[in-house]
C-alpha cells in the first residue's frame, strides 16, 4: 500500500544542525569528484560548518515523514551570504540549496526555494538571487525552469571554478505559484 507523504516546508530547529548539514554533505557528496580533493575537503568544510553558523536569516527545511530531506540557506545581502559587500547584492540569497539523493523528484527543491521567495517578498524585497557553478547543471536547469535568469555583473569565482549569478524578479513571478 503506497501512501502520499507531505512535505512539510518549516523553519529549523537549532537542535536540528547536525541532521541539515547531514543532508547538505549526502546532497553535495556528488560534485566530490568534480573537484581536486584539495578543493573538494575545502568545500565539504564550508558546508559544514554553515549548518552551525549564526549567519543565514533563516534555515529553512523540507520535511518528509518526520525527516529532515532537504535545506536551504537564506541571507539579506551578498555581504552575509559571502562576506563580500563588494558584489552589491542588497537583496536576499540563497545558499546551499540541498535534497536527499533518495527524495529527490518530488518537487522538494522547488518547495524550498519558493518559501525563499515568499519570505524575500515578505521582507520587501524585489528580487532572490543565487550563485551556482556549470557543474551543477541539473541545478541550473531547476532555477532557469523557475524563471532565474543570469546576473553576469554577480559572477564571481572560488579561484577554480566560475560560479554564475542568477536573479529571479519576485513581484508577479511564475515561481510564487504552486503549480511551476
Amino acid at each position: 500500500m503506497n501512501t502520499i507523504q507531505e512535505v512539510i516546508v518549516r523553519d529549523a530547529y537549532e537542535w536540528e544542525r547536525e541532521a541539515i548539514a547531514a543532508v547538505m554533505l549526502e546532497s553535495y557528496q556528488q560534485y566530490a569528484f568534480d573537484l581536486s580533493a584539495e578543493r573538494w575537503e575545502e568545500y565539504r568544510d564550508s558546508i559544514r560548518s554553515s549548518a552551525y553558523s549564526d549567519a543565514p536569516y533563516a534555515r529553512i527545511v523540507a520535511e518528509l515523514g518526520g525527516e529532515i530531506v532537504g535545506s536551504v540557506q537564506l541571507f539579506l545581502s551578498s555581504e552575509a551570504a559571502y562576506g563580500k559587500p563588494e558584489m552589491r547584492i542588497h537583496s536576499p540569497i540563497i545558499r546551499l540549496l540541498a535534497v536527499s539523493p533518495g527524495s529527490r523528484g518530488r518537487g522538494i527543491a522547488t518547495l524550498l526555494i519558493q518559501e525563499a521567495a515568499r519570505r524575500s517578498i515578505q521582507l520587501g524585497a524585489t528580487t532572490l538571487n543565487l550563485h551556482t557553478s556549470d557543474m551543477m547543471a541539473s541545478a541550473v536547469k531547476l532555477y532557469e525552469r523557475l524563471g532565474f535568469e543570469r546576473a553576469y555583473e554577480t559572477d564571481t569565482s572560488n579561484g577554480e571554478h566560475l560560479v554564475k549569478g542568477y536573479r529571479i524578479k519576485l513581484p508577479g513571478s511564475l515561481l510564487l505559484h504552486s503549480a511551476v
